[in-house]
């Protein structure tokens, strides 16, 4: 039926964990596919939480040919932008974003799936990720201000029936770290100017620099995207998971190319925000997934 995994919208959850694993022997791909698989079909949105699980598009690809678009490809190298600023790229096999109403169930349920992988696949990254006065971010802007209505999102950010990976969406998952300190000391018409929006109700600004993030992010331009970013950190270090989903990869990758200043300015938001990871995730449609749940240890 090609039916989406559905964390992808279930918006207004208030805590977050993001886990990414590395498979420990090569040759296992499948093993931990099917363990996620297990662990999703009894976690998906049991105990308050709704779980997300994405794969390597390589790792995913060799488990499940012609089940994802035949364009898509891993985050092997960094994107090299203007002025000597870079994206780096830290591709994982495995993403698994567990969000829920309080940080404890969401707790127990990433003990669990830690555990579940235990053997086959090693966490090498863990961002908690919460809310900030509802629906900001930790610039003080509201984010997500062009996402669609959950009645028209899913027919931009999956994959359209009949094509490979059908139900299924691209994942672009980054950790960006603020310079709070230098954001702080710009007025709030400098930071709107940067941001091209303005910050108490997040109007699009008319004339606004094309080096602002907004212009530099334009989906009218570059395609649809779905953003469930969370802050995340503590006061000595914090900033945004980018949590952003499309029907297929080119619309991520042209806007990571825009904001670096690959195909121009470079993007204003860039010099207060630096990327500290950088993975593309298949996130299957929730049957191709369950496919491959098996009743092994």
């Amino acid at each position: 039926m090609n039916l989406p995994q559905p964390g992808i919208f279930a918006l207004g959850t208030p805590a977050h964990t993001y886990l990414e694993f590395e498979l420990l022997d090569p040759g296992a791909a499948t093993a931990l596919v099917s363990a996620v698989a297990n662990l999703t079909q009894t976690r998906t949105t049991m105990g308050g939480v709704n779980m997300v699980t994405g794969f390597r598009p390589e790792l995913w690809r060799a488990v499940a040919p012609g089940q994802l678009p035949e364009d898509l490809h891993d985050f092997v190298e960094p994107v090299e932008g203007t002025e000597g600023f870079s994206m780096p790229a830290t591709q994982r096999d495995v993403m698994i974003w567990i969000a829920g109403g309080s940080h404890d169930v969401v707790f127990d349920a990433a003990i669990e799936a830690i555990a579940a992988l235990e053997g086959r696949a090693d966490l090498v990254e863990e961002i908690l990720g919460w809310t900030y006065h509802r629906d900001l971010d930790l610039t003080g802007f509201i984010d997500g201000t062009e996402n669609d209505p959950l009645l028209v999102a899913p027919q931009n950010v999956l994959v359209p029936r009949g094509s490979p990976g059908a139900g299924g969406s691209v994942l672009l998952l980054q950790k960006w770290v603020h310079d709070a300190v230098s954001w702080s000391l710009l007025s709030q018409h400098q930071q709107e100017l940067a941001m091209g929006r303005t910050k108490a109700d997040s109007t699009e600004l008319e004339g606004k620099p094309l080096s602002s993030h907004v212009a530099r992010t334009d989906q009218d331009e570059f395609g649809k995207i779905f953003r469930r970013n969370t802050p995340y950190g503590w006061v000595r270090e914090h900033g945004t998971v980018f949590v952003g989903f499309a029907a297929e990869q080119r619309p991520l990758a042209r806007m990571l190319d825009s904001m670096a200043g690959v195909t121009g300015v470079r993007d204003d938001l860039t010099r207060y925000a630096t990327p500290l990871t950088g993975s593309y995730y298949f996130v299957p449609a929730s049957d191709d997934l369950l496919a491959h749940a098996t009743d092994v240890d």
